[in-house]
């Protein structure tokens, strides 16, 4: 079982672009997001979780207790209903409902990193983190 608590780095991302518009992002703020390399930060106290993540356009944070509703705004400026289950000691799995589309994203562990996937209607984008330290 990876501790997924920890800092992570963005190394490889696939699609980002064509995820950003097929779930409603301006063209100004994907060409934006697309040339940032954001950091992950993912701690855990008590039973409530933090994903911490910056870059120097933005920084957002999503506190919440697995299993829970909770509202979320993204770095766009969506407004969400989402909750966040553990699939497996390796697999989180982050469902939004975002302006009527649900999306799905799931966030894959291992010792050396993450890999965040994020499905829209037709599109799949794949984004590769590599852990840069442990708990925070």
């Amino acid at each position: 079982m990876p501790n997924i608590e920890g800092t992570y780095e963005l190394t490889a991302s696939d699609n980002f672009d064509e995820y950003m518009k097929a779930v409603g992002v301006s063209f100004f703020t994907r060409k934006i997001a697309g040339a940032l390399k954001p950091t992950t930060e993912i701690s855990k106290a008590g039973d409530e979780y933090l994903i911490k993540t910056i870059s120097t356009f933005k920084t957002t944070e999503l506190k919440f207790k697995l299993g829970e509703k909770f509202n979320e705004e993204t770095a766009d400026g969506r407004k969400c209903e989402s909750v966040i289950v553990m699939e497996n000691d390796a697999r989180m799995k982050h469902n939004q409902l975002c302006n009527g589309m649900d999306l799905v994203m799931y966030r894959d562990f291992t010792d050396a990193g993450m890999t965040l996937t994020l499905n829209a209607p037709k599109v799949v984008c794949t984004r590769v983190y590599k852990k840069i330290s442990d708990k925070l």
